[in-house]
């Protein structure tokens, strides 16, 4: 039996792992922490990621745990109400925290797939025949493919594939999101405050009981400790500092927030999303950014296409990994051009566009061309076609290098 160890248990990993033993493989899921990750924003479904919910036989599942929010409205720093978007421009046609998405993930792979939490893959060795691998933990193990679903920031692909800065873009802007306190009494809808280069705004969760705090400015390149909770809190700090609105009391929230992220804007550009026997997936390979609304959708879909790859080839990594390029790529290209074409409307660089993303939205539900933005949404989403791997007999070889 063919082994994967795939390395990231947030949602390309257990998706993956998902699909590769249901097809007779044996995958292992290795995470540097010490349990799935709790937390994080709002993630949106769209187009063939619906598809591949439903054929994993968790779409019901999603959806009884859709976050079901409204229009998000933009207001002034008094609070006056200038813009409302409808829910598809925000929510996609299924939107469902991140935590809650990883935890159906996990539960739907507990029971077939081999977890290592906390720990990860400190070197890869390839030959012919597999990989060795030798984790932090100072364990050595074996596999016959190595896929990395390990995030923007990913490890696999620095050991694989080489220095992550070149392949990383970044767009100029910084995000964070963390828990707090819905003290506006949102229900089910958010508020958003813009001035030049910044956005921040709040939304319900969790059924009103609690609510997500975002803040994205444009920024040159920071030089900061990724592991540095504190030091990325003051960055934070340091940039909203002294606006108005409830970003005071959003901030106030952020020092004691129980989850807390903070990133760059970037995307991963890659001419092959493989290296012989190593393979990435998700925002390992094609990191698409929060901007671009499609990152959980590329991850559901990559791990899908990646799987089916392999099992149509009957084990021939090569074959497969190099179908997988074919289809992922304008599927890809797709959703990272939405991202660079979103943020101008999200992140407004002046007060004269400023003015002009919010009477745009104010006049679009009277404007034949109304649906515009959902259809768009749409049209990127659907911007792949889903080949039905789960007919094809299960034919599995030993990989060939």
């Amino acid at each position: 039996m063919t082994t994967v160890l795939i390395s990231g248990a947030s949602v390309a990993g257990p998706a993956l792992a998902y699909w590769l033993q249901r097809y007779g493989y044996r995958p292992t899921v290795v995470e540097r922490a010490p349990a799935p990750r709790p937390g994080g924003y709002a993630v949106d479904f769209r187009g063939a990621s619906m598809t591949v919910l439903e054929r994993m036989g968790i779409l019901s599942a999603v959806e009884e745990r859709a976050t079901r929010m409204g229009a998000m409205t933009y207001v002034k720093e008094t609070g006056k109400v200038t813009a409302k978007t409808s829910p598809a421009a925000f929510s996609g046609e299924l939107e469902i925290l991140r935590g809650d998405l990883v935890d159906i993930l996990y539960e739907l792979t507990a029971g077939t797939t081999e977890y290592i939490f906390d720990d990860s893959i400190a070197a890869v060795t390839q030959d012919e025949s597999g990989v060795e691998v030798v984790f932090d933990s100072g364990t050595t193990r074996r596999f016959d493919l190595v896929i990395g679903a390990d995030g923007l920031h990913s490890n696999v692909r620095r050991l694989a594939f080489g220095a992550e800065s070149s392949y990383i873009h970044d767009l100029g802007y910084y995000a964070s999101v963390c828990t707090v306190e819905n003290h506006l009494g949102l229900d089910h809808t958010g508020q958003i405050f813009n001035v030049p280069g910044k956005t921040v705004g709040t939304y319900s969760a969790r059924s009103n009981t609690e609510a997500k705090a975002l803040f994205y400015f444009a920024s040159p390149d920071l030089t900061y400790d990724r592991r540095d909770a504190t030091a990325q809190k003051a960055i934070v700090e340091e940039q909203f500092a002294g606006l108005g609105w409830e970003v005071p009391k959003l901030l106030d929230g952020l020092r004691t927030a129980p989850d807390f992220y903070f990133d760059s804007i970037s995307q991963i550009k890659l001419d092959s999303y493989s290296r012989g026997r190593v393979a990435l997936v998700g925002d390992a390979g094609y990191c698409a950014s929060p901007l671009s609304g499609m990152g959980t959708s590329l991850a559901i879909v990559g791990a899908y296409v990646l799987a089916g790859e392999l099992h149509a080839a009957g084990g021939d990594h090569v074959r497969a990994f190099a179908a997988y390029d074919v289809r992922m790529k304008g599927f890809v290209e797709a959703c990272q051009q939405q991202a660079v074409d979103g943020a101008r409307w999200f992140i407004p660089a002046s007060k004269w566009f400023l003015k002009v993303r919010n009477l745009t939205y104010r006049l679009m539900p009277y404007l034949p061309w109304r649906n515009v933005i959902r259809e768009m949404s749409l049209k990127v989403g659907n911007a792949i076609e889903l080949t039905t791997y789960e007919g094809l007999p299960q034919q599995h070889e030993v990989p060939r290098p």
